[in-house]
């Protein structure tokens, strides 16, 4: 089961007549050495970590240790109690979700990353949220997960996921793309419906630029964060309703890295250029 590149997977897929998270839960257990309730066991604390990094801040705002973010789960939860969500209820969930894990992170609390800490409430705010949604359970969850992680090892390994050598596109990009992908699995969609949603992913979000304020990962992160659950869910539902992309993955992964060498040194985590370079986020840092 074990695979190098998306076309790869994909031909596993067709040929085992399996779902992505299958080719991976078992690529995990012939690769990896464990066994298939340790693999599901480890994908299930995941689980619980994610969740828990979620919830926290919506009841109990910590401020981050470097006081440039703290409450805005709080703030995104009261909104929707208010009933004036711009977003709808999905959106606006995997928003608050998103938020509060980055929130979490920035307060030194638990958290999975997914693929980094920077990136890390994309896809615990999709997929938390979808379940909320549609009353799906936890095993359901978990396939998902499994789906993501597919999408994340081919990132890793054919591309990157630093913010240092790609830009914040290879962070919440690639965040995006894998819960892009987990969606459309845990909606019914196939898996070359997947990597078509993951591949849509990283066309819209090409070039995004890693300037974190004060070089903590903060603010754009946090928001970022918000975006990218934003990206995932409306790939997903191309993907679903038929669009395909036009680029197949493997080669979008191959031009996310080739566009992330050509980002600046400033634009890559380096606290230099962008948004950390703004008169109003150089005066907040001095304080």
């Amino acid at each position: 089961m074990d695979f190098k590149t998306g076309k790869e997977l994909l031909e596993l897929c067709r040929r085992e007549s399996l779902p992505i998270s299958e080719v991976m839960r078992r690529r995990e257990t012939e690769e990896g050495g464990l066994t298939r309730a340790e693999a599901e066991n480890r994908m299930q604390r995941a689980l619980e970590i994610m969740r828990n990094a979620a919830a926290r801040p919506i009841d109990h705002p910590v401020p981050s240790m470097g006081g440039l973010i703290g409450g805005e789960a709080q703030k995104l939860h009261r909104h929707a109690d208010q009933g004036a969500c711009a977003c709808g209820t999905l959106l606006s969930r995997a928003m608050m979700y998103a938020v509060a894990v980055l929130e979490t992170n920035a307060s030194m609390g638990l958290i999975v990353a997914a693929p980094t800490a920077g990136s890390a409430g994309v896809v615990p705010g999709v997929l938390l949220a979808l379940q909320d949604e549609h009353s799906l359970p936890d095993g359901r969850i978990v396939d998902a997960l499994f789906n993501a992680g597919a999408v994340g090892y081919l990132a890793m390994r054919n591309a990157t996921v630093a913010g240092a050598v790609g830009g914040c596109q290879a962070e919440v990009g690639v965040a995006a793309a894998m819960a892009a992908s987990a969606a459309v699995e845990l909606l019914g969609g196939k898996p070359q419906q997947c990597l078509s949603a993951a591949s849509t992913v990283l066309a819209n979000m090409l070039g995004l630029v890693c300037d974190p304020v004060g070089g903590l990962v903060e603010y754009p992160c946090q928001i970022r964060n918000a975006s990218g659950v934003a990206n995932a869910l409306a790939a997903a539902e191309l993907a679903l309703s038929g669009v395909s992309a036009l680029i197949p993955f493997d080669e979008m992964l191959d031009t996310m890295a080739a566009v992330g060498r050509r980002i600046p040194p400033e634009l890559r985590e380096t606290a230099l250029g962008g948004c950390a370079a703004a008169p109003s986020a150089c005066a907040r840092c001095r304080r």
